[in-house]
């Protein structure tokens, strides 16, 4: 049976109209959202006519790679057929190989991997068919040039898409506004993924349960919005597009309550099925002469994966110690210059599964800094068990510089080396730290701590410890050696910024 507890009281919406000023948004806002198919269409179909033109002028004018015979001179008049030909095949073959079809997380890659495929199919076609019913004379090198101008002109339009929607998703425009009902293991693991994966579009207003605990706990930015009885107050509150409900499978009676309260409200909603509470990540389906067998599989980096991971690590640490060696000798004289002290610090952190161990920095504070944090206990801006001042007194003027740029986290090449920390990973917190941890945050110990990570591309000290954590979760049950690579790829910009760093 489910807890009753007393309704809370509900916080009014979050509101953006600040946001809309920029003309961008204002000019976003006022395009009906049936109106944006038909315009990607259109735009493709311009730019498959502008790359069929390119290409005549890169074939006929620039001459690359073969010249031109002067006697098989042609205006583009004569390609004309072939141009509105190429356009005509390419809108069905992008049809038949689902390039239109909306996917909330398909990827940029996937995307223009979607349209080389069937520009590739389209193009052959044009080909054979210019084989079947043209002249000799026409060029075959022009139909090379505008497959890959196709490409390269779609994929650069399908770019400028992602990042105008990535802009316009951080200003609150072009989401979905969820309320997530359930907040145990199951609707934690829904909170990770919306923090996780912005490009999806979901903005989490905020959570219910029914137990007492949780229901009055803000996980990060995500509110509490007290027990299920509230639901039907924060669909009439709150601007709610989506519910998506996580509760367990005795509560179908609720669910169906809930199902009908949404059919009322207009707002969309998704049941999470609880099956062991497990995700596609954790299952390994088989079959037994058509009888599907479902078995748990390891999560999180075990296996090959660690193997692939840990090779990862040694050669870009190798190569890595080649540029750091000489940068790190430049900060070893600042560092002597600039106050009294050891160059290099070690302090104790807990690393994988919960192990102690030293991880190294360039000294960054004065030599008593620990003596003195208890005095700045009250300029703490950090949430759960974090300690963060931004203007920290306690910091030399060497330390500042070495902080913003986080330069003085580059000994812990050595960490990585050792293999008691991985390139990426979450990063390693003090022991009395991990001793505040709630139950739900030790699983953020079941990999390697990292130098950078997940949350720190996604906002570094900006974020609050909650989000942290459900960001290293989600990267630790969700590991790939391409994200691996991106996140290796986002660091360098995140630090050259010092965006969120103190």
């Amino acid at each position: 049976m489910l807890m009753t507890t007393t309704a809370k009281p509900l916080k009014q919406p979050h509101s953006i109209s600040g946001e809309r000023g920029n003309w961008l948004i204002n000019l976003v806002v006022r395009i009906q959202p049936a109106w944006w198919p038909a315009l990607l269409l259109f735009s493709d179909l311009l730019l498959i006519f502008a790359a069929f033109l390119l290409s005549y002028w890169v074939r006929y004018q620039l001459q690359w790679f073969r010249a031109v015979d002067p006697a098989n001179q042609t205006d583009f008049v004569t390609y004309l057929p072939f141009s509105v030909a190429l356009v005509a095949i390419l809108f069905l073959s992008f049809n038949f190989s689902g390039v239109y079809r909306q996917r909330r997380d398909r990827g940029w890659l996937e995307e223009v991997y979607s349209i080389a495929t069937a520009t590739t199919l389209g193009v052959v076609t044009l080909i054979i068919l210019n084989l079947i019913f043209g002249e000799l004379s026409y060029s075959r090198l022009i139909f090379l040039y505008a497959a890959v101008f196709v490409i390269l002109l779609l994929g650069g339009s399908r770019a400028a898409i992602y990042m105008l929607r990535g802009y316009l998703r951080a200003r609150g425009v072009a989401v979905q506004r969820v309320v997530l009902v359930g907040a145990g293991d199951v609707g934690r693991m829904v909170m990770r993924n919306i923090a996780a994966r912005p490009n999806l579009g979901y903005r989490l207003i905020g959570f219910l349960d029914d137990n007492p605990t949780k229901n009055s706990t803000d996980i990060g930015r995500f509110k509490a919005l007290g027990p299920l009885e509230n639901f039907e107050q924060v669909l009439l509150t709150y601007p709610v597009d989506e519910a998506i409900i996580c509760l367990p499978w005795q509560s179908h009676r609720t669910v169906a309550r809930l199902l009908h309260q949404c059919e009322q409200s207009g707002v969309r909603a998704h049941i999470v099925p609880d099956l062991f509470q497990l995700t596609k990540n954790q299952m390994r389906v088989e079959d037994l002469n058509g009888v599907p067998l479902i078995s748990t599989r390891e999560v999180s980096i075990a296996g090959w994966n660690l193997i692939f991971k840990r090779v990862l690590d040694l050669v870009i640490v190798s190569v890595g110690s080649l540029f750091a060696l000489p940068i790190g000798l430049l900060i070893i004289l600042a560092i002597r210059l600039d106050s009294s002290g050891p160059v290099i610090y070690s302090q104790t952190r807990v690393g994988k599964n919960g192990k102690p161990f030293a991880i190294y920095k360039f000294r960054s504070m004065v030599t008593d800094a620990e003596e003195r944090r208890d005095e700045l206990a009250a300029l703490n801006e950090a949430t759960g068990p974090l300690f963060k001042v931004r203007d920290d007194p306690r910091r030399t003027r060497v330390g500042r510089l070495l902080r913003r740029f986080s330069l003085d986290e580059l000994p812990q090449l050595i960490n990585v080396f050792r293999g008691e920390m991985s390139l990426i990973g979450p990063r390693p917190n003090l022991p009395e730290e991990v001793a505040q941890y709630k139950e739900w945050h030790h699983k953020r110990l079941s990999v390697s701590p990292g130098m950078t990570g997940l949350w720190q591309v996604s906002g570094r000290s900006d974020l609050t410890f909650d989000e942290m954590v459900l960001l290293d979760i989600y990267y630790a049950e969700n590991w790939s050696l391409g994200m691996d690579l991106g996140i290796l790829l986002m660091t360098g910009p995140r630090v050259l910024f010092a965006k969120g760093a103190y």
